[in-house]
């Protein structure tokens, strides 16, 4: 009996113990799945877009995906935008008439403390009496003239009474501290073509996303930073936001691809279970000559193929060949449309009106 208690019991260990690998394998197989380690992993490939471009390498084992120092550098490249000039088009103008040039490091000296009144951005020009071009006031010049403008519509509605005031009030207080006198457009006339523009823009905005879903295990954080950096994606500014940058230093990205914050910040990103991601580009902030739609199109293409995961729309349908059709048939018109007003998709105009 001792000779067959101690055979059952050796028995019992050794199936203990295989039911204890087998679980363990079974909780490692329905888990996310894992960034692969450096040795696994592929050479990147040339970006979405086709632009012969080659993405940054996957170097990062941190599934977090970047050092400190890097997202640091990054957030700086990404949030560098070019100064954008007044248009007459989407901007409510009022003139400073000097009696002699001014130099610059005055103008700075007393330039409204922000941009914005509300959430419509607020921007001073003035005339360089030697290259005879309006910039932004810049220290160690001269100016003959000024002039400054407040923008009649975003996408947050239409410029309203009280931020004309407030913009009205701080223009003056400028005016008065530089020896100038400011002369504004009647109100009734800029609340009328506030609400105009922002009629037009609402009929004409667009923004075009689809989701990745994944068709079997689900994906960590390192899973799917890995894949997008393979086909160009570098990290956003905000947790859970990967962007394919536009080819300027300072333009908007042509490409967002979004996830779970709350699963980008969590301790343990790695352990965390995502089954989507959304691919999106923002029409009006990226030319045509950009080619947005054959990039959005490639990107969810590759990552899907890559990451084993459906390509669907909002409502869970699949997105096929001739979905993609139909929607770059509506965007030729669309691009045509905003072309037509002189807002074109891309434009310093477009950008800041569709912002």
């Amino acid at each position: 009996m001792s000779t067959l208690t101690a055979a059952l019991a050796s028995l019992g260990g050794v199936l203990l113990a295989g039911v204890i690998a087998h679980g363990a394998w079974q909780a490692r197989r329905a888990g996310p799945k894992r960034a692969l380690p450096d040795a696994e992993r592929e050479e990147p490939s040339v970006g979405a877009a086709g632009s012969g471009r080659t993405p940054p390498a996957v170097v990062d084992t941190d599934p977090r995906m970047a050092s400190a120092e890097d997202d640091a550098q990054m957030a700086r490249r990404l949030s560098r935008r070019r100064v954008l000039p007044l248009d007459a088009l989407i901007d409510a103008f009022a003139t400073l008439p000097l009696d002699a040039p001014i130099a610059g490091d005055a103008l700075l000296a007393h330039l409204p403390g922000t941009s914005r009144v509300g959430s419509k951005l607020v921007l001073v020009e003035a005339l360089n009496s030697e290259s005879g071009q309006w910039e932004t006031p810049a220290a160690g010049q001269r100016y003959r003239e000024l002039q400054a403008g407040v923008q009649l519509a975003s996408r947050t509605g239409p410029l309203n009474e009280i931020e004309y005031s407030e913009f009205v009030q701080r223009i003056e207080t400028f005016a008065e501290a530089i020896g100038s006198t400011a002369d504004f457009p009647d109100m009734l006339d800029v609340m009328a073509r506030a609400r105009e523009l922002d009629a037009f823009a609402g009929q004409h905005d667009a923004q075009l996303a689809v989701r990745l879903h994944a068709r079997g295990a689900a994906w960590s954080v390192g899973y799917i930073q890995q894949h997008a950096r393979r086909h160009g994606f570098i990290p956003g500014v905000v947790a859970g936001r990967l962007v394919y940058p536009g080819a300027e230093e300072g333009d908007p990205p042509v490409l967002t691809l979004l996830y779970d914050a709350q699963a980008a910040l969590a301790d343990e990103p790695d352990r965390a279970a995502v089954r989507d991601v959304t691919l999106a580009f923002d029409v009006p902030q990226t030319p045509a000559a950009a080619q947005p739609l054959q990039a959005w199109r490639a990107a969810a293409q590759a990552l899907a193929a890559d990451m084993e995961a459906d390509i669907v729309d909002d409502n869970g349908q699949p997105l096929s060949s001739d979905g993609f059709a139909t929607i770059g048939q509506e965007l030729e018109r669309l691009y045509e449309t905003l072309q037509t007003h002189d807002l074109a998709a891309g434009s310093p105009a477009g950008r800041r009106l569709f912002t």
